[in-house]
């Protein structure tokens, strides 16, 4: 077997806090005795979700059994999700912008035994569905809980309730054309009429302009797809919603930008 020494591009930040979740769950849990201290598990689980790596290639390098690593990433993985915020304080957090941005981005997925819910049409794919919003800045504030990539952009953020969230803390929202007709405070481009033969030269302007400005949510997506598990999840899509809001309590820590 060769090995080779990796990086992880986070800072100790995320090690630090992720451990300290770790050691408070096992004195909660009672002192029993764990295969690897608390800094290690958390190591394993940046490893995973930062930089993909798979089950057995962390067994091998930690030297555990795989049921060992399915076992901890799983632990380590709820405590993050845990602490992410819910819709109510990421409105209020947007509400506090000068506008906001929400985009909706497909997580590939392993085909599973029901796929006609998870199969996208647009992106011809299976995958789940997850809303992302975003500040002026192009930076992640908010992942939704994953729906199924057969999910229209619009229907989710309505099931979510996003849109009414956003319309309540009145923040404008720039959206693309697949949230027409939302309503609320979202702000979409000009679409051509059927009866209308092309946009006015005012109307392709505009549009110009909204593009500029949503083009910065898609950095937020971008953020949220360095995390290298999200490349392609290998696991239930029941456990998709679990991973994008560790990887959001995670991402928040890294930018430093929100109290815990």
């Amino acid at each position: 077997m060769l090995t080779y020494v990796a990086t992880i591009p986070l800072s100790t930040r995320s090690l630090t806090r992720l451990a300290e979740l770790i050691r408070a769950r096992r004195v909660e849990l009672g002192g029993r005795w764990r295969r690897l201290p608390a800094h290690e598990q958390a190591l394993m689980t940046l490893a995973h979700l930062r930089n993909g790596d798979t089950l057995v290639r962390l067994a091998v390098g930690f030297a555990v059994s795989v049921s060992t690593v399915w076992r901890y990433l799983r632990e380590a993985i709820d405590l993050l999700a845990a602490l992410a915020p819910d819709l109510s304080q990421a409105a209020d957090r947007a509400g506090r912008l000068a506008y906001a941005i929400i985009d909706g981005t497909l997580i590939p997925i392993d085909r599973v035994a029901d796929q006609r819910p998870y199969y996208s049409g647009k992106h011809k794919r299976h995958g789940v569905n997850v809303q992302v919003l975003a500040d002026a800045a192009g930076r992640l504030v908010w992942a939704s809980p994953a729906l199924p990539g057969a999910v229209h952009d619009l229907t989710a953020a309505r099931t979510h309730g996003l849109i009414n969230a956003l319309t309540r803390v009145n923040v404008m929202t720039f959206a693309d054309k697949a949230y027409q007709g939302a309503g609320g405070t979202i702000w979409t481009p000009f679409k051509r009429q059927p009866n209308r033969p092309r946009l006015s030269k005012r109307q392709r302007s505009v549009n110009r302009q909204h593009a500029k400005i949503r083009a910065l949510g898609e950095r937020a997506v971008a953020t949220l797809k360095t995390w290298k598990v999200l490349a392609k999840l290998h696991c239930s899509p029941h456990r998709a919603t679990a991973i994008v809001q560790a990887i959001q309590v995670l991402q928040h820590t890294e930018d430093d930008r929100y109290p815990r």
